[in-house]
This record gives C-alpha cells, structure tokens and sequence, in this order.
C-alpha cells in the first residue's frame, strides 16, 4: 500500500490491500457498477447486491460466481466472520450464473489486508484454514471442474476418503512402515494440516514418503507433492528412491507414471510445471525460488543448519509460484531450524505438511502442533430437581500450573492481540511467564491442545452410557461451553477443538461480544448451540456467562481462572439447568437423561479460595416435620436451617394457590420471600458482608463472622420459629403430596410368562429374520462370508457393519437387541448373554439361524470364552504371562469382542492409549506382538 493508505479508515485500509492481493493473484478488481464478469478469466466484483445484503466481493470464473470474500478490518478476529461469509455465499440471485454446491458458492474467503482464512465448500467437512494469500482463478475452475468430472471429489480433503485401505500384511512394506502411512492417511482424514513421523535411522523413512506419494497421487488425485530435504546431496538420494520404487502391483516404476523433477535453479513457473508432479528440493533453493533471486550452488550443498541466518526469513507473494503449487510438503530429515528461521517458508503454500526425522526436537514437536502419528524405537436446587449436581473433573499441565521459559536462541513467533498478524524472532535470552501470563503476556498452543486433547479422550469415563466410535471416543460430543480468557484466547481454542475433535466450522463456534461484528449474531450462534446438532462446542469470555440458558449443555470448561465467587457461580451455573429427556436427545441423540453435569476445571478454579456451590439438602433422611421442630426448639445449625430451605424451595414449585393462600395467611409473609430471606442468610457473601458492616473492619475474624451469621440465619428462621401453627400447616400439607412407600410388605409371584400374542410376534420375527439372511446371502458381505466361512476369517467389521444398516432399514427396522429378544421370548433356555447387545452380536445371531450353533451366545461371552481356552494350552504348553501383559491382553479381547480385529496401530488409540500404547505393547511383548495379534484374532474370532 502507499502512503494515501496512512489517511484512511481501518476499513478502507483493508479493502485497499485485499484489491492489491488479488491483483497479484491474478484476479481483476471491479466495481459493481462497472462490472463487466466475461472480461477475463477470475474477476473478483466489490459489492455485489445479494439477497442477504451486498457481499464485499463476488469472484467469478468465466463469467461463473464461484466464491465470497468477506473484508474485516485489522482488528477483526476472522474465525467468528466464518457465518457471515456463508451467508452471502447461500444468498447469490439464483437468476444469474453460478456454480452452486447445496445452494451455495463453494468458496469463501475471509481477509483483513494482512490476515487470509478460507473455507473450501468441495471439502468433505468444510473448515476454514489461514492461507498465505488468495488462489488462483485457475485454481478455483479446476477444483469446479473435477468436482463435476469426479462425482464430487474436487479436492484432495475428498480424495483422502478415496484411499484404499493397505490390508493386514502389504506387500513390500515393513509393519512399522505400513502403520506410519495408516496412521498418517488418518490424519489426513482427519483434516489435520501437520503430521510428524518419528522412525528410527534406517527404517525406510524416505520409502515410506514414497509409498505414501504414491498413494496420494494414484488414489486422491493429489496435484503436486514438494519433497524437501535439508541440502542437494539428500535431494539426489531422493530422486534415486522414487526412480527405484516399484508401484505396488505394477512392474514399473514410480517415475515411469509420474515426473519426478529436482530443482537445481531458482527461476520457477508453476505454468510450466504442468508435468510435473514431484518436486525435489532444499529449503534455501525454495526460498530463493519464492524471492525470484538466484542460489549460489555451494549453498545448496549445505545444510540449513549451517547458513548463518540471524532473523527468520520473509517471503512475499510470487505470482510464478501461488500458494497453492503443492498439496503436500514432505519434510525429510532437516534440522530443527527448518521450523524456526525457515519456517516461512514452508507455512507460505497451502498445503498438508509432513516431517520424516529419527530424532525430533521441541520445536519440531510444536511446529506439527504435537501431531506424532508415528513413534517407532453447583448453588441451589438440585434436590428440587430445578438443577442437575455436578462432577469435578480437574485437568492439571505442567504449563498451566506453573508457566514456563522460552529458552535463548529458540525461534519465537510474537502474534498482534489485536490483528493476530505474527512475526517470527530469535528470543535472545530466556522469556520466563509464570500462570498469570499464560494466554496474555505469552501463549502456549500445546498447552491449550493438552487440555482439549485430555478432555476429548476423558469424555468416555464422564460418560459412560454413551456411544462410542471404534477409537473408543464419544460419536457424539456433549454439548460443551469453554470459558476463555479473552478474544484471542478463545480464537486459539476454537482452532484447536476444531483440530483435536475434528468439527468443522459449524462444529466449534466463538460466541463472544464481537460476534455481532462477524455478520451472524451472537443469539443466533446461541441459539444454534441451543437448539441444533451440528454446534458441539462454544468457546466464550464473558458473552455466555451470565442469564444465558443453554439447557443441553454437560460440560462446562474452565480455561480462565475467575477470582470472584459470584462470577463464577454464574458461570458454573450454565451446566445446571434441567432439560426434558427427549428434548435433550433431539441435540445429543444417545443421551438418556441429563442427571448431573461435569465441570472440567483446567486451572484450578474450583481449589481456589471461592465459595463453592454445595446442595441445599444437607440432612436428606431427617424427616421434614422433626426439621422445623429443631428450628422451633432454637436450632441454628446452618444444615438444618438449608435442609429447610430446600424442602420449602420444593414445596413452593408443587403448592397449590389454594394452600399457598392457607400458608400466607397463616405466616404473614409470602412463601416466595420466606424462602428468599433464608437462602439470602445462608450466602456466604452476605455474611461477610454483615460481619463488615457490624465490625468496621475488611477482614472480620472467625469469630465475628460467626456471630454475624447466627444473627442472620435467626432472623430469617424468625417466621417459623416463633410460628408453630405455620410449622404446623407446612408438615400437613406436604403431606398431602407425598405418597406411602411399603417396603414392609412380601410380595408373591401369581404367574410369569410371556403372552400368547408376544410368542407369536416373536416366532413371526425368527421365521423373517431366517428368510432375511436367504434372500440377501448374495447381497451383503458379512451373510456371504458367514454362508462360505461360518468358522474361518475374512469378515470385518465394517461388514458387521453393512449388516447392521441393512436390517435396520424398512420393512423390518430391527437391531440386535430386537433379533436377540425375540429369541429369549421364544426359548430362553438356548439364549446366553444380557445386558446391551453390541454389533458383533450378528455373527452369534447368523449362526444360530444357520444352525451352525445349538445356543445363541452373546458374542463377546464367545470371546471370553475362547480366551480362556486360549490362556490355557498356552499355560499348558510352557508360556506364562505376567499380570501386565495379562492386563493388556484383556484389552485386546476386548477390541476383538467388538471389531472382530485389531493392529499394531489401533494400540495407538483408547483404551490402549491410556495404558502406554503402541510402545508399551512392544515392551511387554518384543518382536512377537505383532504374531501374537495375528494369532488372538484367528482363533478369538473364529
């Protein structure tokens, strides 16, 4: 921008250099007006009239709408602006030509001149991520046009999903090597930008990117692939490997399909770049390829670590080489500093990054956000049901307890508050923080992306009804509000939720006091949190912390510490509301009832010196009537006078005004001012507030605060203490709402069994059930397996799977516990197992109708059976396992009662994970871990 810039609003200043950066992207600038779409290939018009308003610019592909661009000034954070964009991009006149994906322009933008996030509408679940500057219009017309070419699959996001799975035992490739690339492949399924591979020197790492490069660019369609290594020789090497790489099931070799190209100078057109689909190169070539400056060659025979470099490089924008040239960046053994004076760089193309290394440093873990895919080598009410109680579930991180040093030397990035813009610097000395200047003075992203990811894999135990997915985690969020400290704070949250949870836009949401800013407004954020699935989590500062009634919510996170009781209180107090049963399961579909909600405290909120919210039932078995007879006896014993309290909150919601009449006249107060009076004596606030007011001092003593608080609560109790005949009305009418509850009484059986009509139902259910696996054995996997191999491999769970979806479908609508009942009802005698019934059930209930098992037995009984046996002829024969790998080993029967199968890379997920993993496994088992798998699945899926 030039100087005339300095003299104009933020706004204007924005709009300013966003026209600058498309037209070095390649775009033309119109103004509506004047707008004239067919002059050119990429036209981007300002201020396009739309049913939901004028978007800032429309940017057109010949002659085609295609994408929005929502301009925010410097101080906007851009991941709230995400609905406002979307609007516009669903409002575009439908009289004009556009290309359309579900009723709206695919692409979206959001730009303030120095900040550029975009959101792909072609991607399987579209998320914003920042970007170095916009794409091409070239760009933009190939992802349209594959997208109509493909069925869809337009992007590489989508072509993840295209992937074939690698099979138990590939062919040419070591375990270790084959879980890296399951392993990273998921990550990739999981939109995760960065992935660090950690194999042992000589364990193939460089063949291991080539079998994945292969992979992404035969099966999802992948563009270009960067592979960077750390100085020329490497590169040469490189080469070698991909000119020597076999495909798999296919003579030739990797560069006989593919051009794979070293770049050796720095004069670089992507335009000419068509053919090529590999490119090998140094970081230092790369660089002076991006600056359009020419490479002494001796430099790129060096290491990066050993070129001088006293500040972290800068790149701008070349049109010759667009961020968007690769689609995947491998990294292959290069030092650390890659990710700090380099790192520019690699953060300049949109693109997944991937880092090969033996050994990883600090800064190589935090530059891939810690994503190692590979390591080889309450206050009142709850008993008037007005609330639900809460649990505390405390998460305490090194960091957050106690802060931390960014060492000399370490390559910083300091990030504008306001702008968010960042700049990288080289610390010169050590920068200590303690906790208090945790997400203020510095942040720490992995200590916000160890809360997140602790309390993603805790859900299960805080949830233990729930359904879970094969990794062990909930299928379906409760729905959760994070409290941040700050704006920015919360910007880094919702990134990293978005991240570790793997929700798109929709699925993590700011709600602050700037969302008003961002074109949706907070209450309609808020109520899409309150009342729709797809919002999961919110993140906030203070925007929902008080009066807000959001009844689904079952976690409350505490990110921020609060030093006032109050205010925490009515934080705190967004968990308890009650909701209806059924409409809790309209947003959160597996829940049975909202009974309690947890609190996640983070930062030690709830040890700190704050009043906690405690039930007002304190003497649950103490009849009502011998409460008030202590109370008129002169008891003020703070427990019997809250026990009071609540039985009068319960009884106030039931009363009747004929009876609240009958009370009033008799109390000569209000039963809504008595009960007020009392629980305002209880506050701990209150009377600290009164020992102040009759001691003249801040600070009362023990003793005085005591005094206070008898004088408060005697007061208050004064209407039922010196009123027996209100004592009196209060116990008879109570009464009058309650029922007698016999336990004294036997009872006896007069008969038991089921009804003629039930028998029946159930017969008819058998007999379709058996005709159901006749006329579809062709059809689905799992009944052709079953049908050719009742006793042998070959079926899989997502067989199980289709099995399940395909009875579950009309006419029948059945599922396992279904099948199994109508069973029980029919011979019980022949039916082992209750309780739930899980997938794997099937495999017992096909065989049964085969008649290839005279019992029905719940499958895991199967397991457990099997395991035993096992256990046994392993005794037998001379093999004794110790009781951790006992332990270990339940945990994998427990894998295969539910999957029918397990890896060396499902170790790596709950509920492996939480008992040392992958590498725990192959301590307590050595080379035989992966035989012993292979061996448990044979004959325990049977």
């Amino acid at each position: 921008m030039n100087a005339q810039s300095d003299y104009l609003n933020p706004e204007a200043r924005a709009r300013m250099a966003i026209d600058e950066q498309l037209v070095e992207c390649g775009w033309v600038v119109q103004d509506y007006q004047h707008a004239a779409v067919a002059a050119t290939r990429g036209v981007a018009v300002r201020e396009v009239p739309t049913e939901a308003g004028p978007a800032d610019y429309v940017l057109y592909v010949d002659s085609q709408a295609v994408g929005v661009i929502e301009a925010k000034k410097e101080d906007i954070t851009l991941t709230g602006v995400e609905p406002q964009t979307r609007k516009y991009q669903a409002a575009y006149p439908e009289q004009l030509p556009a290309f359309l994906v579900d009723g709206s322009l695919p692409f979206g933008y959001e730009a303030t001149g120095t900040v550029t996030r975009f959101t792909c509408g072609l991607d399987p679940t579209p998320t914003s991520r920042p970007v170095f500057a916009f794409h091409r219009p070239e760009t933009l017309a190939r992802w349209r046009d594959d997208y109509n070419e493909f069925d869809g699959n337009a992007t590489l996001r989508s072509g993840f999903n295209e992937l074939p799975d690698l099979g138990i035992d590939p062919a040419g490739l070591w375990p270790a090597q084959a879980e890296a690339i399951r392993n990273l492949e998921a990550s990739f399924k999981a939109n995760r930008t960065k992935a660090l591979i950690q194999m042992a020197t000589g364990s193939g790492k460089t063949f291991t990117a080539v079998n994945a490069s292969y992979r992404l660019l035969r099966h999802a369609r992948a563009n270009r692939i960067l592979f960077l290594v750390d100085r020329a020789n490497l590169g040469r090497q490189a080469v070698r490997e991909f000119e020597g790489f076999e495909v798999p099931g296919d003579r030739r070799k990797f560069t006989e399909l593919y051009n794979v190209r070293r770049l050796t100078s720095s004069q670089l057109d992507m335009a000419n770049e068509a053919a090529a689909k590999v490119h090998v190169s140094t970081i230092q070539r790369l660089y002076s390829v991006l600056r359009g400056e020419e490479l002494d060659d001796d430099l790129d025979e060096h290491s990066v670590f050993e070129i001088p470099l006293e500040q972290p490089v800068e790149v701008a924008y070349n049109p010759k080489v667009p961020i968007e040239s690769y689609d995947l960046i491998i990294i292959d053994e290069c030092h650390r500093s890659i990710y700090g004076v380099w790192r520019q760089v690699l953060e300049y193309f949109d693109a997944f990054l991937v880092g090969l290394t033996a050994t990883p440093g600090l800064q190589t873990f935090g530059f891939f956000d810690q994503n190692l895919v590979m390591e080889y080598g309450h206050t009142q009410a709850v008993a008037d049901r007005v609330n639900v109680d809460f649990d505390i579930f405390r998460i305490r991180t090194e960091i957050t307890e106690t802060g931390g040093t960014v060492p000399a030397g370490f390559v910083t990035e300091f990030r504008d508050r306001e702008t968010r813009s960042t700049r990288l610097e080289q610390a010169e000395t050590d920068i200590p923080y303690d906790s208090a200047e945790l997400d203020r003075r510095v942040v720490a992203p992995d200590q916000i992306r160890t809360i997140v990811r602790t309390f993603r894999d805790s859900l299960p135990a805080m949830f233990e009804d729930r359904e879970r997915d094969d990794d062990g985690l909930l299928v379906n969020i409760p729905k959760t509000l994070i409290f941040a400290k700050d704006d920015s704070h919360a910007d880094d949250i919702v990134q990293i939720v978005r991240e570790e949870f793997g929700l798109g836009n929709q699925g993590a949401v700011k709600i602050t006091y700037r969302s008003g800013q961002s074109g949706e407004s907070a209450e309609q954020l808020l109520q899409k949190f309150r009342t729709d699935y797809p919002t999961r989590i919110a993140v906030t500062v203070d925007m929902i912390a008080t009066g807000t009634d959001v009844k689904p919510i079952e976690c409350v996170v505490f990110m921020r510490m609060v030093r006032s009781r109050n205010f925490f209180e009515q934080m705190k107090g967004r968990g308890v509301r009650v909701i209806d049963s059924d409409q809790l399961r309209t947003v959160t579909p597996d829940a049975q009832a909202k009974d309690r909600f947890v609190i996640v405290d983070a930062v030690g909120v709830t040890e700190a010196d704050l009043h906690d919210t405690v039930p007002l039932e304190r003497q649950r078995h103490v009849s009502f009537d011998k409460l008030l007879n202590q109370i008129g006896l002169g008891s003020r014993d703070p427990d019997v006078v809250s026990s009071v309290a609540s039985r009068l909150a319960r009884l106030n919601r039931r009363i009747t005004s004929e009876h609240r009449t009958e009370v009033e006249s008799v109390a000569g107060i209000e039963l809504n001012e008595l009960v007020r009076q009392i629980t305002d004596a209880l506050d701990p606030d209150r009377q600290h507030e009164a020992a102040t007011a009759e001691t003249g001092t801040d600070d009362p003593t023990p003793e005085q605060l005591t005094a206070a608080t008898q004088r408060l609560i005697a007061e208050a109790v004064q209407p039922l203490a010196g009123n027996p005949e209100l004592r009196e009305k209060l116990v008879d009418i109570r009464r009058s709402y309650e029922q007698v509850i016999d336990t004294a009484s036997a009872d006896q059986v007069i008969s038991g069994e089921f009804s003629v009509d039930a028998t029946a139902r159930a017969h008819t259910q058998v007999e379709s059930w058996k005709q159901f696996i006749e006329d579809h054995r062709d059809e689905v996997t799992a009944l052709e397996v079953l049908y050719s191999q009742p006793y042998g491999g070959g079926l899989t769970y997502d067989d199980v799977k289709e099995l399940v979806s395909a009875i579950n479908r009309p006419p029948h609508r059945w599922t396992p516990d279904i099948l199994w009942q109508a069973y029980e009802t029919l011979d019980k005698s022949k039916v082992r197992g209750s309780g739930h019934r899980v997938s794997t059930d099937l495999v017992s209930l096909v065989r049964y109708a085969l008649g290839e098992t005279n019992e029905l037995v719940a499958y895991p009984d199967l397991v457990n059976e099997r395991f035993e046996i096992w256990l046994n002829q392993q005794q037998t024969a001379g093999t004794e396992f110790t009781d951790d790998q006992i332990a270990f080993l339940d945990l994998v029967k427990g894998r295969i009662a539910s999957s029918l199968s397990i890896t060396p890379a499902d170790l790596q997920h709950p509920p492996f994970s939480a008992h040392g993993g992958l590498g725990k496994a192959r301590q307590l088992f050595g080379t035989d871990l992966d035989s012993l798998l292979s061996e448990l699945v044979e004959v325990l899926a049977a």
